[in-house]
């Protein structure tokens, strides 16, 4: 990769690459996005973990204290009254047949898509549509439930689903380089927390084995993790 003046200026700022405590590489990762939009700050996470075996896939849900910066757009599976709720509740779309038929047709403009408990049987034949954009209700992931208000209000709110890749990587978006620091850094160590308490009884060895932090356009920040774990407690 060719290094542009831009990129030469991020690498001076950390020239050796060493981990960093995790409030210095906030501060480096917001002050390096110098894109001309608001660029997501976004977290890798290297875990010791082997996804290819069921019981050390790391998958959960966290609500982050100052939201995503995203707008999230939401569909609900649900019918009249149901579809009312999520509606009022700030959903994008909702309902039943108009929605599988566009789905059907290739239509996929949408981030979290939620259904009632009575829909899953309706909408399985959409799961070679949703399931490889990662969009299929899940139970685990709270977006198959009959309160379709408080699940369309937390995702709303910042509310985010994940899992690990392949080679046991989970990697997110926390927020905007428009955050303060303090809004990242929270968000940051939510996020870790929720990490480490999802730990598979079959992880051996070193569990959190490495955080890395950048923006979309900037370089990526190794975060020394003592600073991080110290400061959950």
């Amino acid at each position: 990769m060719k290094k542009t003046k831009r990129i030469n200026r991020m690498l001076e700022s950390a020239p050796k690459r060493k981990a960093l405590p995790y409030k210095d590489a906030v501060s480096l990762c917001k002050s390096n996005a110098t894109a001309k939009f608001d660029e997501s700050v976004e977290v890798s996470v290297n875990l010791g973990v082997d996804p290819r075996h069921a019981d050390q896939i790391v998958r959960g849900v966290v609500s982050l204290p100052h939201g995503t910066g995203k707008e999230v757009r939401v569909l609900v599976f649900a019918m009249e009254e149901k579809a009312k709720e999520a509606l009022d509740a700030g959903a994008d779309y909702a309902g039943f047949e108009e929605y599988v038929q566009k789905i059907n047709d290739g239509w996929t403009d949408i981030d979290v898509v939620i259904a009632t408990p009575d829909m899953m049987a309706k909408i399985g034949r959409l799961g070679k549509v949703l399931g490889p954009r990662g969009l299929m209700p899940n139970p685990k992931s709270g977006t198959v439930t009959n309160d379709v208000a408080t699940a369309v209000k937390e995702v709303k709110a910042g509310k985010i689903d994940f899992r690990t890749e392949k080679k046991g990587i989970v990697h997110v978006a926390i927020g905007k380089v428009s955050f303060s620091e303090q809004q990242i850094e929270e968000n940051l160590l939510e996020f870790i927390k929720k990490i480490i308490s999802l730990k598979p009884s079959a992880a051996k060895g070193t569990y959190l084995k490495k955080i890395t932090l950048s923006s979309t356009m900037g370089l990526g920040y190794d975060i020394e993790k003592n600073s991080v774990i110290a400061q959950i407690g």
